[in-house]
């Protein structure tokens, strides 16, 4: 026991340097969190008061522009006593708002008035046509834009409205707002605060010296994009000295100045509507000294209630209760061992019973599902029986002519006339061979076996089927399978049914209208063979555009369908591997698109 005390004392200091290092780690993250929750109210008080200094502004020009003598000037720029005019009006207006300036620009970019117009740093004469905020009010929007004055040398937000006399625009009023005043609020607080645009230079700061610093690299295109707008003037841009680093939910800049390197959490926020990032930077110092200081009261806490603990174990190891404990406690783990077990093999049991029976279910579905294909293929047969009927009737028909008339024509010796019309005989019985092999091998169940399976087959050979229901609606096909073969990867009578289902389907559809044409394309595209059938009849209901492919589900009356066709076909589709979509086109219709995979003709075998 003694032994064993000694070894759990030498253990302790490992023990508390592990939930030290482990305590630090937990502690600081509660810290970094509690400051992020504070700098996101901070965050959040400053875009708020942004936002709400530059809204304040924003409906200002257009009511400036609609003033009777801004409208007069920009007719009459060159009227002197309407320019003192105007001049004195935007003077008492931005006095009265406590704006920056306000000024009028005409459409090729000239000032001709201004509210600064007597000041040492007029406007007026001065020409903005370079500016964005002028582009786009003379484009005819309101525009905003935040720039280093290059006049002024004044930091501010820009407001352009058009000047609009009837539909024709004569000018620009532009109305520029002070931001300096919310920057003094940041100077000397808790958090540092500063805006930087799209291309991450700083354009507001509480510490000046970050002013025109970028928090990005200034690459070249940057460095064009700033220029061509003269957004900062001819101020010196330079890159901020600063390493971001990142830890599950925060994120850190470190920021490098006279030798000395300082690290932020950084927290921001986009304003879409200004087109700036407010940022908002908290110094982690303090975090990192309160997770040490309660790590370390926690440390002195844990070797106390350690010492305590050996105490008690000390006095407990003295007792000879202990072993009769543990021996029952033995006994106990033993019986519940046993019990585990004994469940454990109960449950094994009743796995291996769910699987076995799960297996015969699948097979039962899969019958099932092959009986559903078998009985949708001779539905559709069944549909078309009274087609197929005069289809045979007329050939028997015709032959039963011929073969009378050669009769006829035997016994008159006229042995030629008689040839021909046995040759037509025979052509006539070809033809319903040819018909009777497409259907035989159309109603027979396919094995499960995929191969190569030529398109322009698959195709050829459901005509042959469905041309008795394209004559039936007066409907023609158009087809269009490309220049080169396209081989899929699927089950040629599987996929022939599909076909069969989908073209009776859009006969159906365009069956008494105009336009009876359907269409049929094939394509390779990205390694899949897409093939589309279209109609332009009254296309897919959005009501029941998502039940069309549940079984049993049909809209034609009844009698006229088991409901079965697109549910079969959409599993033989998901079957082969590919997938089947119906969509409505814009010009009218609907449209059936199949996407199978594509099988080279050299690995070509026998798929059904």
């Amino acid at each position: 026991m003694k032994y064993r005390l000694v070894s759990g004392l030498l253990l302790l200091p490992l023990l508390a340097a592990i939930l030290a290092w482990k305590g630090y780690a937990v502690a600081t993250d509660s810290y970094l969190r509690e400051a992020t929750a504070q700098a996101t109210t901070a965050l959040r008080l400053a875009v708020t008061a942004l936002d709400g200094h530059l809204n304040r502004y924003q409906a200002l020009p257009a009511l400036i522009a609609d003033h009777e003598d801004v409208q007069e000037l920009v007719t009459r720029p060159r009227d002197r006593r309407l320019r003192q005019a105007v001049n004195a009006y935007l003077k008492d207006i931005n006095r009265l708002l406590h704006s920056s300036d306000i000024y009028v620009i005409m459409p090729d970019g000239d000032t001709i008035a201004a509210s600064n117009y007597d000041g040492q740093t007029s406007f007026v004469g001065q020409n903005f046509s370079y500016r964005p905020y002028f582009q786009e009010a003379l484009r005819g929007q309101q525009s905003r834009f935040y720039a280093l004055g290059t006049t002024s040398l004044k930091r501010g937000y820009y407001f352009g409205s058009p000047i609009q006399i009837g539909d024709e625009i004569r000018g620009v009023i532009v109305f520029k707002v002070d931001v300096e005043s919310i920057e003094a609020s940041w100077q000397g607080g808790e958090y540092r605060i500063f805006v930087s645009d799209p291309e991450g230079i700083i354009f507001m700061s509480g510490d000046p010296d970050w002013l025109y610093s970028s928090i990005l690299p200034l690459t070249s295109e940057r460095l064009a994009r700033t220029e061509a707008s003269r957004r900062y003037a001819d101020a010196t841009l330079r890159p901020l000295p600063i390493a971001e680093s990142n830890s599950p939910g925060h994120r850190f800049m470190t920021v490098s100045s006279d030798g000395s390197s300082r690290e932020y959490l950084v927290l921001s926020q986009y304003m879409p509507d200004a087109d700036w990032t407010v940022n908002v930077l908290v110094d982690t110092a303090s975090a990192y000294t309160q997770a040490l200081t309660t790590v370390a009261v926690a440390l002195l806490l844990i070797c106390l209630a350690g010492l305590g603990m050996a105490i008690v174990l000390q006095r407990r190891a003295r007792l000879n209760e202990r072993i009769s404990m543990q021996a029952e406690a033995q006994a106990e783990l033993e019986r519940r061992v046993d019990e585990r077990t004994a469940d454990l093999a109960r449950v094994n049991a009743q796995i291996e019973e769910e699987i076995a029976e799960r297996r015969l279910t699948e097979q039962q579905l899969r019958r099932t599902q092959a009986d559903l294909i078998q009985a949708g293929k001779l539905a559709g047969l069944g549909q078309m029986s009274a087609a197929l009927s005069h289809e045979f009737n007329q050939p028997l028909a015709a032959a039963k002519t011929y073969a009378d008339s050669a009769a006829l024509l035997i016994e008159r010796g006229r042995s030629d006339e008689a040839s021909d019309n046995i040759r037509r005989i025979s052509g006539l019985v070809d033809r319903m061979a040819a018909i009777s092999k497409h259907l035989r091998n159309f109603a027979r169940k396919p094995n499960e076996k995929l191969g190569p399976v030529p398109v322009e087959e698959v195709v050829r050979d459901t005509m042959e089927i469905v041309s008795v229901r394209l004559k039936a609606a007066a409907a023609s096909i158009d087809i269009d399978l490309g220049d080169a073969p396209l081989v899929v990867r699927a089950g040629s009578v599987r996929l022939q049914q599909v076909l069969v289902n989908i073209i009776s389907n859009a006969a159906d559809a365009v069956e008494g209208l105009d336009d009876r044409t359907i269409r049929l394309r094939a394509r390779r595209e990205d390694g899949k063979v897409i093939l589309t059938i279209s109609d332009r009849g009254p296309g897919i209901p959005p009501a029941i555009a998502e039940r069309i492919f549940d079984p049993f589900f049909s809209t034609k009356g009844v009698g006229k369908g088991l409901g079965l066709g697109l549910s079969i076909s959409y599993n033989i589709i998901k079957d082969f591997g590919g997938s089947l979509v119906a969509t409505n086109l814009a010009e009218g219709g609907a449209e059936f698109r199949i996407e199978l995979a594509v099988e080279n003709n050299e690995a070509r075998e026998a798929a059904e």
